[in-house]
């Protein structure tokens, strides 16, 4: 499949496809409201590190979303930043898009000066993180396993 992995800022005419997709996945089923949401994906365009969003997409097509934000786990303050919000089309799926969304999550980290990127996953997804070079560092933290990967000498 071909994509292209572009900053949100550069592409603000996916905001609202991805504040739509990680509210549906993470937040509709806890009654957090829409708009909450659209101003998280918001804060993206004034930031200049801090959170980040990236899209996946081919021309104008939408394919995928990551974010790199501080936390991802209100027990586990000490770890930062993280990549979070994984978010791949259904049809977009097994493509590569995932992985790609993450791998350019962790290099945007390290690009920023960050030594170690952390995220969290069901534990059924462990292969897959450490397939692509994650290395996890606890089990069971809020129903999630949490995975770290340092920048490679």
């Amino acid at each position: 499949m071909k994509f292209s992995i572009s900053d949100l800022r550069d592409r603000p005419e996916f905001a609202e496809t991805v504040a739509d997709r990680i509210w549906n996945a993470w937040w509709r089923e806890d009654n957090t409201e829409l708009d909450f949401i659209e101003g998280l994906v918001n804060e993206n365009f004034a930031s200049t590190g801090l959170p980040m969003a990236l899209v996946a997409h081919d021309g104008d097509s939408f394919l995928g979303t990551a974010h790199l934000i501080d936390s991802d786990l209100e027990s586990r303050p000490q770890y930062s930043p993280w990549v979070a919000a994984l978010w791949v089309e259904e049809a977009a799926r097994k493509s590569g898009v995932g992985a790609a969304l993450v791998r350019a999550g962790a290099e945007a980290a390290f690009q920023q000066g960050f030594e170690t990127v952390y995220l969290c996953a069901k534990p059924r997804l462990t292969a897959y993180y450490e397939g692509m070079g994650w290395r996890k560092i606890e089990d069971d933290v809020e129903g999630t396993n949490v995975f770290s990967m340092q920048r490679s000498a």
